[in-house]
């Protein structure tokens, strides 16, 4: 959470036209990529919802930002999972459980020492010159997460893994405090939706690829090329984010973690709605933060999985994920519907339960457990 994340994208949940003053004075871009110095309010409300999509998604403004966002997350999580799958499956380690719990800390970590010097950097900087840099610097990672592949190193894995979460801790506020800029206040529910979906894509593709990564020792020279491939790409996505001008350019970076940091929280509680939104959004994370890191341990040790399952598991819960935040997008229409939340927090709730009950009463099965086994039962 940082002022660049919170100031604009929650501020903009509630009173999204007083946004205008705080935004950079720079150009936005229409639909026809034709350059333009003020909202086009009232103009995407007049096209339908998967119209928007498809005008959000091919325009110059927005697009670049999308995939460079989706390319980041989509090399993130294939590291973490190839990691997860090598931990539990290859290495076979007492501490398996413990080390995936790990690798879930040291991706995340980096969030909560680095978001406050991410916000100040991106409101003293231009968002989308801050996004090139950290994504240029982001190839040489992706070159120690391919070494790692190759040799099948954890602790190189590990390493790339959390150079990824400072990397990524760094470009968040960008990633979302640059949306309202680009968007005006009408496309930001299909923008949002749109930038989570495809996150939860990323998570869902590097499941796949990280298990195969993990699984078949044959490609692990297509998968390291792979890599650092995709970082190249999200490079070149980053430099193509339209430039906006810096939103605070006299502001003066504060590079202490800890002060930084407190002086983010002092900054949202003195707000309410701000306080509000960033405790939505941080229970959100936490708990699909903490799902994706013991769903594999459960499935392993509990149900007697195979890697195959894992997979599948993850795959049916980032599925699950990106549908509703495309239906909640379609349930806000043009405005952001917060009563949305409760319900969606209760039936989270009632799932976590449902879930630890019947985990409670399953007996691991003697055999691994394939897919196909698994499918066959009407118990699973």
């Amino acid at each position: 959470m940082q002022p660049g994340f919170l100031v604009f994208s929650v501020f903009s949940v509630y009173r999204p036209e007083r946004c205008h003053g705080l935004l950079p004075k720079g150009p936005s871009f229409d639909h026809d990529q034709t350059p333009s110095f003020a909202f086009q309010s009232g103009h995407t409300g007049r096209l339908g919802f998967l119209s928007m999509f498809q005008a959000l998604i091919t325009s110059r403004r927005f697009a670049p930002l999308f995939w460079c966002q989706f390319l980041s997350a989509l090399n993130d999580n294939f590291v973490k999972n190839a990691l997860v799958i090598l931990i539990l499956f290859k290495i076979g380690s007492e501490q398996g459980g413990a080390l995936v719990a790990l690798a879930g800390a040291v991706l995340v970590a980096p969030f909560f020492i680095l978001s406050g010097i991410g916000g100040e950097l991106a409101d003293r900087h231009d968002k989308a010159v801050v996004a090139e840099k950290l994504k240029r610097a982001e190839i040489p990672v992706a070159m120690v997460a391919a070494l790692g592949f190759v040799l099948q190193s954890v602790p190189l894995l590990f390493i790339a893994l959390g150079l990824y979460g400072v990397i990524a801790a760094l470009f968040g506020p960008i990633k979302y405090g640059i949306l309202p800029a680009l968007l005006a206040p009408s496309e930001l529910p299909a923008g949002n939706a749109f930038v989570e979906s495809a996150t939860f894509a990323a998570i869902l593709i590097g499941t796949i690829g990280g298990g195969l990564a993990a699984a078949n020792a044959g490609g692990v020279w297509v998968l390291a090329a792979l890599v650092v491939g995709l970082a190249v790409l999200c490079w070149f996505s980053a430099s193509l984010i339209p430039k906006m001008g810096a939103a605070a350019p006299g502001l003066t970076v504060d590079y202490n973690p800890w002060t930084s940091t407190m002086s983010l929280l002092r900054h949202l509680y003195g707000d309410k709605r701000l306080w509000v939104g960033g405790l939505i959004t941080s229970w959100f994370w936490l708990v699909g933060t903490v799902v994706l890191s013991l769903l594999p341990v459960l499935i392993k040790d509990t149900l007697g999985g195979a890697e195959s399952v894992t997979t599948l598991a993850l795959v049916v819960f980032t599925i699950g994920i990106a549908v509703g935040s495309a239906l909640a997008a379609r349930a806000s229409k043009t405005r952001p519907n917060l009563a949305l939340v409760p319900i969606g927090a209760l039936l989270m709730g009632l799932f976590s339960l449902d879930l630890a009950w019947t985990a409670g009463t399953i007996q691991k099965s003697a055999d691994v457990l394939t897919v196909g086994a698994m499918l066959g039962s009407v118990t699973g």
